[in-house]
């Protein structure tokens, strides 16, 4: 009878113990771990991550468009059992069969920066607007130069090849803010206007924007403005530029919004440039897988766009009527990197 009792005792008392709360993992996967750009986007989802009780595993590229690693992170997240997948995809079109088949695997993928081809390809994106981004440069190079923006001779600072929507959306976007006719806006570099004098890539980074502005002023010496898809080519792009001495009859503009990148802005490198803000964007990812771990429920877009945007903001010392605009001395107390 005692033992019987005992028995049933440890039974209610094992029953009585309070399930242990899941353990939740995420994974952040970047396109480099060099870019002050995924460096403080990493800071803000670790800081994020110790907040929640997160538990976060970091990957990146070797370079920028280095799918191949990007899979296979993929791959050992599934593997890992994290509940959800912070992307910055470096091949938008071709990383959509792995991500289907981590959100098969029951985790939340949520594209950072960089929407996915489709794009929901993907449960979320959180992002800058990039298009906005590079429409806000484009109006201004284009209010910079008043009536000489018809005789304007633009080069075009891309990203890569593969052209992942990011680089499409900036490129675009500065041409459209310019007042270039667009051919398809799903890609770059079919448009007519006379005044493009030519696409090139930098892999966004300084050596990539300094060969990319060397090639194009082989073509055309006279190019007056230069559009650079991130801050790091258009540092290279003003060292090309200081070898033809040209450096100080040229409009450079950008998008990023690091600390040198407004530096820059400051010194008369960059004119103009759109800043967004990695550090929210990733924190807020983290906060959405957490969320979607607890309850179940799925990060909403912001009301009238297909995407959460984290919000984007010109920063120059040159202020240009109709052009919204924040000054380097503002741009610095936002900054990152």
């Amino acid at each position: 009878m005692n033992k019987l009792l005992l028995s049933t005792a440890l039974c209610f008392a094992v029953l009585s113990v309070p399930a242990m709360a899941q353990e939740v993992s995420a994974c952040l996967i970047t396109k480099t771990d060099t870019n002050p750009f995924f460096v403080k986007m990493r800071e803000g989802a670790e800081a994020k991550a110790a907040e929640l009780g997160v538990t976060l595993k970091s990957f990146a590229g070797k370079v920028d468009g280095d799918h191949e690693t990007q899979v296979a992170a993929i791959e050992t997240c599934i593997a890992d059992g994290a509940k959800g997948i912070l992307l910055t995809a470096s091949d938008t079109s071709a990383i959509a069969q792995s991500v289907q088949k981590a959100r098969d695997a029951g985790l939340l993928v949520i594209a950072l920066d960089t929407p996915l081809t489709p794009a929901d390809a993907a449960d979320a994106t959180f992002a800058t607007d990039n298009f906005l981004a590079g429409e806000l440069i484009g109006k201004w190079a284009a209010g910079k130069l008043g009536a000489e923006a018809a005789n304007a001779k633009i080069a075009m600072l891309d990203l890569a090849v593969s052209q992942p929507t990011v680089d499409v959306l900036r490129d675009q976007g500065f041409l459209s803010g310019f007042g270039i006719e667009l051919g398809d806006p799903n890609k770059w570099g079919d448009e007519t206007d006379p005044r493009i004098v030519g696409h090139d890539v930098t892999a966004g980074n300084e050596e990539g924007g300094r060969k990319a502005m060397e090639n194009l002023l082989a073509k055309d010496p006279m190019i007056n403005v230069v559009y650079t898809i991130n801050e790091p080519s258009a540092a290279g792009a003003y060292e090309a530029l200081k070898s033809f001495g040209r450096e100080n009859d040229v409009l450079i503009v950008s998008v990023d919004g690091g600390c040198p990148g407004v530096a820059n802005v400051k010194d008369g490198v960059i004119g103009a440039t759109s800043q967004q803000y990695p550090l929210d964007m990733a924190a807020l990812g983290v906060e959405a897988i957490k969320t979607w771990s607890d309850t179940g429920e799925k990060p909403a877009p912001t009301e009238g766009k297909d995407f959460f945007d984290t919000g984007v903001k010109l920063v120059t010392d040159t202020a240009v009527d109709g052009v919204d605009s924040i000054d380097s001395a503002k741009g610095a107390e936002l900054c990152w990197g």
